[in-house]
């Protein structure tokens, strides 16, 4: 009886389904998600990145966690702070005026090119997503039209297809996006619901001149709906952002 209640047993064992762990986040992910958890408004500028407690977070070890977050300040979206750790990057009133002003310098001068060069198919991912944007303000999801927006103005440096100018596109819009968290006025659109197709429109036309003045216009009202005073991030905990 017991043999045969044995065989029973290790018969039913190797039919049952194998349980599958998930499978450990990479230091890549890791990034990504507080990439968007910081261009998403859940994880304020100038918090710190505790490794331990971000290692509870997404159940890595803290060795992920610290090459995430070396990431993070090689793409300067965040800074080191000797003998303290790595912080969520909180520019200046002072810091995101310049900002801004280097993308005026730039992104008139982007759309030109985009004029020149943009095939049919580039300008129908740049209509594409302007309908994701439209779709975010119209569905409740005012979180999402920031990073949708800064989507878009890199589409545009990609488009234009210098690789250089892409890569400092890059790093003026995750800086914009920190700007934006920080300095937003509570419930203001930052961006209007209409700059982007006019934009587009723009190219379709293949007017150079006013697509650069059109993009000019955009970006200084921008900066226009920010309120570049200091923000209030007490009583901020850093799980709720991965919640």
């Amino acid at each position: 009886m017991e043999t045969r209640t044995l065989k029973r047993t290790v018969a039913n064992a190797a039919i049952a389904p194998v349980r599958k762990t998930a499978p450990s986040l990479s230091s890549d992910q890791i990034y990504e998600r507080i990439l968007a958890a910081i261009t998403e408004h859940r994880l304020p500028p100038g918090t710190q990145l505790i490794e331990d407690r971000l290692a509870k977070v997404f159940n890595v070890s803290r060795t992920k966690i610290r090459e995430a977050a070396g990431r993070l300040v090689h793409d300067r979206i965040a800074i080191n702070i000797p003998n303290r750790g790595a912080f969520i990057a909180s520019p200046t009133a002072d810091e995101a005026r310049e900002v801004f002003a280097a993308r005026r310098l730039i992104e008139p001068g982007l759309m030109r090119l985009v004029v020149q060069h943009a095939t049919a198919r580039q300008i129908a991912a740049l209509r594409a997503h302007v309908r994701k944007e439209t779709a975010a303000r119209t569905g409740g999801k005012p979180h999402a039209i920031i990073p949708l927006s800064g989507e878009f103005h890199l589409l545009v440096a990609a488009i234009a297809g210098n690789s250089f100018l892409l890569r400092t596109m890059k790093e003026l819009e995750s800086l914009t996006c920190l700007i934006i968290r920080l300095y937003d006025t509570a419930g203001g659109p930052v961006c209007a619901y209409d700059d982007h197709v006019g934009l587009v429109d723009a190219i379709v036309a293949r007017d150079a001149d006013k697509a650069a003045a059109l993009m000019l216009h955009h970006l200084q009202h921008v900066e226009q709906s920010l309120d570049l005073s200091p923000p209030d991030t007490a009583d901020f905990q850093l799980e709720d952002a991965f919640a």
